[in-house]
């Protein structure tokens, strides 16, 4: 079933299922009360990642509690997507649009990874999370992707499990085309870097090409900033290897 857009959704972390009541936190009372002026008996969709998405029906049992009260399951549960995204922190802005397009995208993980010419930084995880959360909110995304803690580009590949293929983005590739490469690669256990602003170093570009596990693919003959190469690999990896097929 698609999703329905003319409906709030709401994530909330709780178990959700028919006749299972639950008291909105203050933020959700405080947008749905006094930011959308909603009222009682009007309903919202609600999911939390496990259970799938429930119309909810306000009740305000007093002036400063709402209640939602699961009603009917409106979609099942999905399964959470495997395409690993690892990426080089952008600058605020950037970094937020970068997040939530990979979410838009089918990322199923998010790793941050620190590489010499990264000009980002991760300052909040939580900060990371509520941005994957909006995403999914207002996209009709279920399965919410998981967030990972940062780390340095060679710690991660000195623990990668070499069953799931990297393809980094490789501004040096001499090619144009990234479907040849793509079409060639047999794993079904996928993972996408996207590099920093600044691009891979020349040590770090060297590394990745000397493992097995590796494809580099480039994008093009276009220069692209950072935020917008993460969605044209994206959806080019996607639609060759991904859900989209």
């Amino acid at each position: 079933m698609r999703a329905n857009f003319r409906m709030q959704r709401l994530f909330i972390d709780a178990p959700l299922g028919r006749g299972a009541s639950l008291e909105a936190s203050s933020e959700h009372f405080n947008y749905l009360i006094n930011v959308l002026r909603m009222q009682e008996g009007q309903t919202v969709l609600v999911f939390n990642g496990r259970d799938g998405e429930w119309r909810a029906r306000l009740r305000l049992p007093s002036r400063k509690r709402l209640m939602l009260e699961m009603e009917e399951q409106t979609r099942a549960q999905t399964p959470n997507p495997d395409l690993h995204y690892l990426f080089a922190p952008l600058k605020v802005g950037r970094l937020d649009y970068m997040v939530q397009k990979a979410v838009e995208m089918g990322a199923g993980l998010l790793q941050p990874v620190m590489t010499q010419h990264v000009q980002g930084k991760i300052t909040s995880l939580e900060r990371l999370q509520a941005n994957v959360i909006e995403a999914a909110e207002q996209c009709g995304v279920l399965a919410v992707p998981q967030v990972k803690a940062p780390v340095k580009l060679r710690d991660l590949l000195d623990a990668w499990p070499p069953g799931r293929r990297i393809i980094f983005c490789d501004e040096g590739a001499e090619s144009q085309n990234p479907l040849p490469i793509l079409q060639a690669i047999t794993e079904r256990e996928l993972a996408l870097l996207v590099g920093p602003e600044g691009g891979f170093s020349e040590e770090e570009r060297q590394l990745l090409h000397s493992l097995d596990h590796v494809s580099a693919i480039p994008l093009g003959p276009r220069i692209l900033r950072a935020d917008t190469a993460a969605v044209a690999a994206l959806a080019v990896v996607q639609a060759s290897l991904g859900d989209w097929r």
